[in-house]
């Protein structure tokens, strides 16, 4: 294989991997009480790169927050605020594929078109006139809650726009529309929300701090979770931003001021006291957040993949060595398990920061997958033992001594790894 065909397999194979993504868990709500509305927004997400910012392109100037760079187009906007006191929060949720467009428009540019729509639009009636002329079945995997300074909300489902306006409004990772009102309650983070507001309705800044922090979420592996929270004042303009699960600490920007500023971005953990718990994200490495080891992980299984090819090989041809031939055979079932493990870390981000062992709901391949760092870590003892044996002796081929060597240093260097990632903290 040249080097160029396997740059490109490598690279293909790396996209793919990446696409299989879990997605961040969020919650929102919206409560109005007189002539006032207040949407509040928690952004739960492990990048570390939150910021807010503030454009004044087309009809509405409009502020935003985000942590996900999406290249050219600048960072794709997670909730926001414009100056017609138009608000929005987007929310990871399931629905169904279903083989039809919700509009003529093709979503060409995601994140530019969330944009525009602040831009362009001053209450949930026009968002919805706007939003109707596209095929926002585009967003498959999201829900959006659009709030406008009258109280008025548009939930924005893959199939459906739903008008509503209660007083208060509780939304998490869910279409409305296809879940039942005890499924949603499973979600922790929601049902919170929903206690509270049934006790009191409160508009001010103290009682919405409060909602805002009954519904975060802090996880107790790395003490990750509610990255940033927003809440949107949409009478008066303004916007107070808590970071990283920290409801002490507060920043609020007036829109019309920071406009008259022109367009500018903020990183905002520089806005912030130092947070402990922050660090520990930023410096925590994964394949999806540090190349080197994402590198690590398809090459493993590429060499995984190439160990049980060898050994099927060595099978079907009646190659298998007399003197622990056994083992040679055990690498084909072995390898093929890893091979699926390594699409699992290069896949899911969930399984770095969730309890361990990493259970996925309906994909028992993946739930049980989580196992295998046990199984590397009992082979430890026998594969060296095994390897010492192999050379002392001169047992088998050349190649396949070698290839078995390699393959129990990538297991130390795994290992390794799932310490460091927590995969043994199960009790």
């Amino acid at each position: 294989m040249t080097k160029t065909s396997f740059s490109f397999w490598a690279t293909l194979f790396f996209i793919l991997l990446g696409l299989v993504q879990s997605a961040w868990s969020c919650s929102g709500y919206k409560i109005t009480v007189g002539d006032k509305t207040i949407v509040g927004c928690n952004e739960d997400a492990w990048r570390a790169t939150p910021h807010i910012w503030f454009e004044n392109t087309g009809r509405f100037g409009a502020a935003f927050t985000g942590s996900r760079f999406d290249g050219p187009h600048g960072y794709a906007p997670q909730a926001g605020m414009n100056e017609a006191g138009l608000a929005f929060e987007r929310l990871a949720s399931y629905h169904p594929k279903i083989y039809k467009k919700s509009g003529e428009l093709a979503i060409i540019n995601p994140t530019q078109y969330l944009k525009d729509i602040l831009h362009k639009c001053k209450d949930v009636e026009e968002v919805k006139t706007y939003i109707s002329e596209f095929d926002y079945s585009y967003f498959i995997e999201d829900v959006f809650m659009y709030v406008d300074k009258s109280g008025q909300y548009l939930i924005v489902e893959p199939y459906k726009l739903t008008l509503g306006n209660d007083t208060s409004y509780v939304i998490s990772n869910f279409c409305p529309s296809i879940t039942s009102v005890q499924q949603a309650h499973h979600l922790a983070r929601y049902r919170n929300g929903v206690d509270l507001l049934k006790q009191k309705t409160d508009t001010s800044l103290a009682f919405c701090t409060a909602l805002s922090d009954t519904m975060h979420v802090c996880r107790s592996k790395i003490g990750d979770g509610t990255l940033l929270t927003t809440i949107w004042d949409l009478k008066e303009g303004k916007v107070n931003l808590y970071f990283y699960h920290d409801y002490k600490h507060a920043v609020e920007f007036d829109l019309k001021e920071e406009l008259e500023k022109g367009d500018h971005l903020i990183p905002i953990q520089n806005l912030f006291p130092p947070n402990n718990e922050f660090k520990k994200l930023e410096n925590f490495k994964t394949p999806k957040n540090y190349l080197p080891i994402g590198i690590f992980i398809v090459a493993s299984g590429g060499l995984f993949l190439f160990t049980s090819l060898f050994f099927s090989i060595l099978w079907v041809i009646r190659k298998i060595s007399n003197r622990y031939g056994n083992v040679q055979l055990a690498m084909i079932p072995l390898s093929l398990l890893l091979l699926n493990y390594m699409y699992v870390l290069s896949g899911s981000i969930n399984v770095f920061y969730l309890p361990a062992p990493y259970k996925e709901e309906g994909n028992f391949l993946v739930s049980m997958s989580s196992y295998l760092p046990f199984l590397l870590l009992m082979l430890t003892g026998p594969f060296y033992i095994i390897n010492f044996k192999l050379w002392k002796g001169h047992l088998w081929g050349l190649f396949a001594r070698c290839l078995f060597t390699f393959n129990s240093l990538v297991y130390f260097v795994l290992i390794g790894f799932f310490f460091y990632w927590h995969f043994y903290d199960v009790f």
